[in-house]
């Protein structure tokens, strides 16, 4: 059961109203990290509420603009973002879609909101991080100053790995001199003539940062899963090797950060699940305490994700998480994660447990009531539970690393190492044991990498991988079949090519007009309906 904790956490006002690059220093000159030092010196609190903020702000409602925005709830309404920029989480073309910019990647534009709370969100984290390793003296001696240290620069990695792979393509592209996003660190001065780092220096300070938390969270036991400690960066660094290609090096980080966690059992998502932060498979995930959720219910990814919200868009609107049916036919009816979405007749195993409003089992897909809940759509996710159905809370817990990616990492690292026979029996064991106990690596016919890709796509749908995915990958994007009938709205029925310049993000009006260095991305066209419907990934084909 979860723990509810009422802790107002506050953070500093330069760390609080910032929304983009020309506010992460105030008005009249830089704040140096001597001058922040010796501020904290007198009031020592300061630099405690700076790193619990840091915290905080992961998925805080009102992140950037500090309203009432239901599409503004920090890094996991990016992850969410993304994912409906690919192609395997579809959403209706509905007036209350506030993500339909994501869904027809009208996204590109400078001026949305969308994108402009994907680039601050961000850059708002990383001068959180920076605030903080200027709050703080490197001392050997102190540990406990140490391991703030290290998970402050440990959230700088995360938040530009957040960035990095949306703004150029990746190492698979070739891109890796190509420009990226601006560097801002503790010692950055100059933040109107702040050019684009490459990819390769964006990542450079990623390895740089997250291996100096692995060598500094020795010994650190952390409070709670909400802290970032010794086996998360490692994970955090499994992710940034398997961007750059490195593959052995992402499956041995992957291997320990996954050492000593199990996997969620058959039975265990044989229901609705990835609600609370102390299910034993979580690695490390977001405490979305009660205080945080109540500020706005309808900006936490309860509101869009979970279809059991007795309040919040999606169940109130039928703007429903679905699962691309594309995807969905290809997942073997043995396998125990077809259920987690209803099928086209609104049906899922996953429901025989659940009681709404007083109707149990199948027939909650098909309850209506009025200002709270509509019908699912076929294909609709249950795979997100809630702690009560029907809750107007919304305050479950999100995961930001669960030990299944870190088997998965291993797997391919392992696989495109050249060490297949290792990759195929871990592979195997993983779902077998935990998902599908009819499984076999060969009975797709797939290649072993696009084996891997098909679990991953499963298995962490709606977790904030799908675009990322794409993108290092370097593979088309495929939301349909020409021909083929799919549950993909008409004005999201596109394909893309995987060099096609519109996958790249565009930088906001407001750090162009700030940042003047910004030589913005360019290429590519609107896509357009039905194009490009030859395109296959080698998954769904």
């Amino acid at each position: 059961m979860k723990t509810r904790r009422y802790i107002y956490i506050g953070i500093l006002a330069a760390v609080v109203s910032c929304s983009h690059m020309d506010e992460l220093t105030p008005q009249g000159g830089i704040v140096l990290a001597e001058q922040v030092q010796k501020v904290n010196s007198v009031i020592p609190s300061r630099a405690d509420a700076s790193f619990n903020g840091m915290y905080t702000r992961l998925g805080a409602p009102g992140s950037v603009f500090g309203g009432t925005r239901p599409d503004d709830w920090g890094f996991l309404m990016i992850g969410f973002s993304n994912d409906i920029e690919a192609a395997d989480v579809v959403l209706a073309n509905s007036g209350y879609n506030w993500f339909s910019a994501c869904g027809n990647l009208t996204s590109r534009n400078a001026d949305y909101a969308n994108p402009y709370v994907r680039y601050a969100a961000p850059y708002n984290e990383i001068a959180a991080a920076n605030e903080v390793l200027k709050a703080y003296t490197y001392s050997s001696e102190d540990k406990e100053v140490r391991y703030k240290i290290a998970q402050a620069r440990a959230v700088r990695a995360f938040a530009y790995l957040n960035l990095a792979p949306y703004f150029q393509f990746g190492y698979a592209a070739g891109a890796s001199d190509l420009p990226c996003v601006p560097l801002v660190t503790e010692t950055t001065t100059n933040f109107t003539e702040n050019p684009r780092a490459t990819v390769a220096e964006i990542y450079t300070l990623i390895i740089e940062d997250l291996t100096f938390a692995i060598e500094n969270l020795e010994g650190y036991v952390r409070s709670d899963k909400s802290r970032i400690d010794r086996q998360v960066a490692y994970g955090l660094r499994a992710r940034a090797y398997l961007n750059m290609e490195e593959w052995s090096l992402a499956a041995a980080d992957a291997a320990k950060a996954a050492a000593g966690y199990v996997p969620a059992s058959l039975e265990e998502v044989s229901k609705p699940f990835l609600y609370d932060i102390g299910e034993h498979n979580w690695i490390w995930g977001y405490d979305m305490r009660s205080d945080i959720a109540l500020a706005n219910p309808y900006a936490t990814s309860s509101s869009w994700l979970r279809s059991f919200s007795g309040d919040g868009y999606a169940a109130a609107c039928q703007v429903y998480a679905c699962i691309n049916s594309l995807l969905y036919d290809k997942i073997p009816a043995t396998d125990v994660r077809k259920g987690w979405w209803v099928d086209a007749s609104l049906e899922s195993p996953l429901l025989e447990d659940v009681t709404w409003n007083g109707v149990s089992g199948s027939a909650v897909a098909g309850l209506e009531i009025d200002n709270v809940k509509m019908a699912f759509l076929p294909y609709t996710n249950v795979k997100f539970g809630m702690y009560q159905v029907g809750g107007t809370t919304n305050d479950e817990d999100w995961p930001f690393m669960r030990v299944e990616e870190m088997i998965l990492i291993q797997a391919e690292g392992l696989a495109k190492s050249g060490k297949t026979a290792e990759a195929k029996v871990l592979l195997e064991n993983f779902v077998q044991t935990y998902r599908d106990p009819s499984y076999s690596v060969t009975a797709s016919g797939r290649s072993l990498e696009d084996e891997i890709w098909f679990q991953r796509r499963i298995e962490l749908w709606g977790e904030g991988f799908s675009n990322s995915d794409t993108r290092r990958l370097n593979k088309p994007l495929v939301r349909f079949h020409k021909g083929v009938q799919s549950n993909v709205p008409e004005a999201f029925r596109f394909n893309m090519p995987a060099d096609d310049g519109w996958w790249l993000m565009r930088f906001t009006s407001a750090e162009k007009n700030t940042n003047l260095a910004i030589v913005d991305n360019s290429g590519g066209t609107q896509p357009v309906q039905e194009q490009h419907g030859e395109l296959r990934d080698g998954v769904t084909d």
